[in-house]
Order: structure tokens, then sequence, then C-alpha cells
């Protein structure tokens, strides 16, 4: 049987509405919650923890990487607990450039697929942030910053691997046109490192979300999901 054009059209749109990952970020009160880097806030027994992240190209079983948010009626708070028996970091001068070689978690929001533009938080287990403001594809401007005061992010290390602790003012998410009613449309990603000679690192991918490429790539739009913030 034969589908009229915009029954095709239609079709696919409930398909893609109908994949698209969501979470629910539980509410909390404001001050209730104090960001260390340790996730040791009981506030954090609230939050759900999301694991259901994979190697979207290697044919291997992932480590853990668990996420849960939280938000109360000034931020967005989030957490990230690695699993990784071989940390890697790249220091030489500091610069935020350098979180590019190291194991890292990352997430990025967007306001819509156009991914014109699209916002980007890299973080390491020393509590370094590369942020960025990117276009798609792929055109980067690590030049930006997050908005000054906005942004708090703090990290340490565990006997297991290491946790990064983000708090983002929802203020400047609405700025920037990212917190749209109760959603922000997020991708939640890591990068392991599984080796680094001097500058030169090799990683393995690590996503929330299988994005519809056939080789590693982020920064596309079929790698975000929804986080739904809770009355």
């Amino acid at each position: 049987m034969a589908f009229p054009s915009y029954l095709i059209i239609l079709m696919t749109i409930v398909t893609i509405t109908e994949e698209t990952k969501t979470y629910t970020v539980k509410k909390i009160e404001s001050g209730e919650l104090v960001v260390t880097g340790k996730g040791d806030s009981p506030s954090w027994k609230k939050g759900t923890a999301l694991s259901d992240f994979e190697y979207p190209w290697e044919g291997k079983k992932s480590t853990t990487t668990s996420f849960k948010a939280l938000h109360d009626s000034e931020w967005f708070y989030c957490l990230f607990d690695v699993h990784d028996p071989d940390v890697k970091v790249y220091v030489v001068n500091n610069n935020k450039l350098e979180v590019i070689n190291s194991d890292r978690v990352e997430i990025f929001f967007k306001k819509d697929d156009r991914l014109l533009p699209y916002f980007c938080l890299e973080l390491d287990p020393n509590g370094r942030v590369l942020d960025y403001e990117a276009q798609y594809h792929r055109n980067f401007n690590p030049e930006w910053s997050w908005p000054s005061g906005q942004l708090t992010v703090k990290a340490s290390r565990t006997k297991e691997g290491y946790k990064v602790e983000i708090a983002i003012r929802k203020e400047s998410l609405r700025q920037l046109g990212l917190l749209q009613g109760n959603t922000l449309q997020a991708g939640l990603y890591r990068a392991e490192c599984t080796s680094l000679e001097g500058d030169k690192a090799t990683m393995s991918w690590i996503s929330w979300i299988k994005p519809n490429s056939e080789t590693p790539d982020f920064h596309i739009s079929s790698s975000f999901g929804r986080l739904i913030l809770e009355d």
C-alpha cells in the first residue's frame, strides 16, 4: 500500500518525536543543595540516576557513567559520576583548551534542530571548563564564555574515577534561549581518554543517545534529548 507524501512526512515526524529520550529533573527547595564537587549533598538522593550511556560507535561495553539533575527556583544542577580506572588529565599551562586532551564529561544545549547556535560545556576531572559557542556544523568559537557568575563547576577524584558537579543559573539559560518553558534540549556525553602521549590523546566516545551518524559526532541534532524540569 502506497502512502500519500504528506502522510509519510507526518509518520516521520511522529517517529522522531517518539524516539527522543527524556529525563525528568526533580525540583528541590532553594538553597538546599551546596555544590562541593563531591556530590555529597543529601539533596542528590532525590535525583533519578541516569546510567544508560553507551559507546555508539564501538562494539564494547562502557564503564559506568551516571548522571543526575535537580533544579530549584534559580539554579539547574547536574552531577556526573564516572567510573574510570585510569583517569588522564592533560595539564601544561592550565588553558581551557587542554580539556580537549583529557578525560571529561560534556553537556551541550540547543535552541532547536538548526543548531544556530548551540552551546557546549566540556568538564574534566580537575574541574576545568571548556565552554564555547558553536554553529552547525562544527564551527566552534572557544573565545566565548558562559555568562559571568552564572556557572559553577567543581570536581573530585574517587576510588572508582571522578565526579563533576555543575550549577547553572536559570537566568543564563533563558537569556541564551535554551530554557523554553520547562524544557532543556541537551546532549549528555563522556570522552574517555584511552591514550595520552604528550599532547596527543586518543578518545573513545560515550553518549546518552546514539546519534544518527556512522562516524563519531556529537555535534548533530540527533545526539540531543530533553530534560524536563518538574514543577
